[in-house]
């Protein structure tokens, strides 16, 4: 949302600008004016008709009395009450000429009138909740959008793009998480899963990403970055504690990119990546991996750095079990080797649409898990510049 001044002369019903489209689109009626009024006419009319064939035994115009309440779910307040109008009308002249009781009479046209005005009421209580409902879901996007920054990312060393599918669709952000960082120590990335699901991984998964940004540029060693998430996470899970949360933990892969031509990488108890090179596929084999993020506590051996090597013109995939645990209808794995053989020389954002699209064809659009990919290449930009925008 932006704020901003405005003259008193201005329309108070005026979107300020940069409002969310849900949240404008909640006052919007559903079914044109001129459509309303045709409809309006036409069946008033087959009412009428109808009415004179059944003569005073079974009068028909009353029921008229629902068509407010029919217009309260599909149009604006000033449709419905236009409905409501019209209703009001037709009833009430359609008993002037009634010789029935006078109470009769009388409690026909207070309960349409009683009607009518609920019709327009449920009709404005329902677009101000609509309202409230895409205002909140608006600054809950622009909140979880500071978790997980858009992609791809592009910075001095690195390309970075990405596929991100939170489980719950409702969310914009799962238990996945990565980060790409520019420092003076050069690009730093991670990847990871956290345990479980909802908001506490979702709370973890931000204490990590927190701890991360800030450590890949303070620490020279990608090993004390890690270290630094590693307390992150361990603070997080005392805190929730307090709350009667179960411990959480963090699988990771840390990445550090040079000028080099190779990478240096820490595995915190995470999938091996993949390189993609020269039309081929093949896993990256890590000889050092460590326990997940939030467990080093259970470990005597400190957590280490390897070395990965990134030929020119390569690229290394990583990614979170949500890919490769995804299963089509007879409980198969999802085979992300094989299938990426096939775009394995393809342009990091074609490997990504068509693995998107695979991946929904072999599990039946059906997702059990968060999923996260990154396709990380040195065909980087010019020196200088950091770039962020969302794959299509």
């Amino acid at each position: 949302m932006v704020m901003g001044l405005r003259r008193p002369s201005a329309s108070r019903g005026a979107p300020l600008p940069g409002a969310d489209p849900s949240e404008t689109a909640a006052g919007e009626a559903r079914i044109g004016t001129l459509q309303l009024a045709l409809s309006l006419l036409v069946l008033t009319a087959g009412v009428v008709l109808l009415d004179a064939f059944t003569g005073d035994g079974l009068p028909l115009i009353p029921l008229m009395i629902v068509l407010p309440a029919l217009a309260s779910v599909f149009c604006t307040v000033r449709q419905t009450t236009g409905v409501a109008v019209w209703v009001t009308l037709v009833v009430v002249g359609s008993q002037l000429a009634s010789t029935g009781a006078f109470w009769d009479v009388f409690l026909l046209l207070g309960f349409t009138a009683l009607a009518c005005g609920l019709g327009v009421a449920a009709c404005a209580a329902r677009i101000r909740h609509a309202t409230e409902v895409a205002r909140l879901r608006s600054a809950a996007v622009a909140l979880q959008r500071q978790i997980l920054r858009p992609l791809p990312v592009l910075t001095r060393q690195v390309s970075a793009y990405g596929l991100y599918e939170p489980i719950e669709e409702d969310r914009f952000v799962g238990g996945d998480i990565y980060e790409v960082v520019q420092s003076p120590h050069g690009t730093r990335v991670i990847i990871g899963d956290v345990q479980g699901k909802g908001l506490p991984a979702i709370g973890v998964g931000f204490a990590a990403l927190g701890a991360f940004r800030e450590a890949a540029v303070r620490e020279a060693d990608l090993t004390a970055v890690a270290g630094a998430v590693e307390d992150a996470v361990v603070r997080h899970n005392a805190f929730s504690a307090e709350t009667g949360e179960a411990d959480r933990f963090v699988t990771a892969l840390l990445l550090g990119f040079d000028d080099g031509d190779r990478v240096r990488c820490v595995n915190c108890g995470h999938l091996p990546p993949l390189l993609l090179h020269d039309g081929r596929t093949s896993t990256v084999t890590l000889h050092r991996t460590s326990v997940p993020l939030g467990m080093a506590d259970l470990s005597d051996e400190p957590r280490t750095a390897e070395w990965l090597g990134l030929p020119p013109g390569g690229a290394l995939m990583v990614y979170t079990d949500g890919v490769t645990e995804a299963r089509d209808a007879a409980g198969a794995f999802y085979p992300l080797d094989e299938r990426l053989q096939e775009w394995a020389a393809d342009e990091p954002g074609e490997v990504l649409r068509a693995l998107q699209a695979d991946l929904q064809q072999f599990s039946g659009g059906v997702r059990r898990d968060d999923i996260a990919v990154l396709v990380l290449s040195r065909q980087a930009p010019a020196r200088g510049s950091l770039t962020g925008s969302t794959l299509k």
